[in-house]
């Protein structure tokens, strides 16, 4: 159960700042580089990532957790890590000269899942093949789910 558990925090973690955004509009919207631009004259994580979603991400899992017989702590740690996962993919993607709204199937979902999940594995008593299996289920459902979402005009991107 603690696998299932450890997916909806991860679907939370990533779901929440698109929820905020959607409710929040422009309320407290302000990209965490502050508009900075790296080096290579490109942003270094883009307008889309905001204060906003970092706090609706860490949030929602702080506040699920406890429901999933966690710490308040292990859901902050965890939607933390969820969270850097997505701002490095960013930061990549930036990187690469893509934009915030193309696609990067694998650089897209591996991050925000993977650091968070091998958190809990360290964490939690589960097995190494349960932590594979919550980051291939989260992978997979992303990639699957994502375009019907854009086309339910929930998301602003296909991903």
């Amino acid at each position: 159960m603690t696998t299932v558990w450890l997916f909806v925090l991860l679907t939370l973690a990533n779901g929440a700042p698109v929820i905020a955004a959607r409710l929040l509009r422009q309320r407290w919207s302000a990209p965490i580089d502050n508009g900075r631009l790296w080096r290579d004259g490109r942003p270094l994580l883009g307008k889309s990532k905001t204060w906003r979603g970092l706090v609706a991400g860490i949030l929602a899992c702080a506040l699920v957790a406890p429901i999933a017989g966690l710490s308040v702590g292990f859901g902050v740690a965890f939607g933390a890590l969820a969270l850097l996962g997505d701002l490095l993919s960013s930061f990549a993607k930036r990187r690469m000269g893509l934009a915030a709204s193309a696609r990067a199937a694998g650089l897209d979902q591996l991050p925000e899942s993977t650091l968070p999940v091998v958190f809990a594995w360290a964490w939690l008593p589960i097995q190494v093949w349960q932590a594979v299996a919550v980051v291939v289920l989260f992978v997979a459902t992303n990639v699957l789910l994502s375009p019907l979402l854009f086309r339910l005009g929930i998301r602003k991107q296909p991903h």
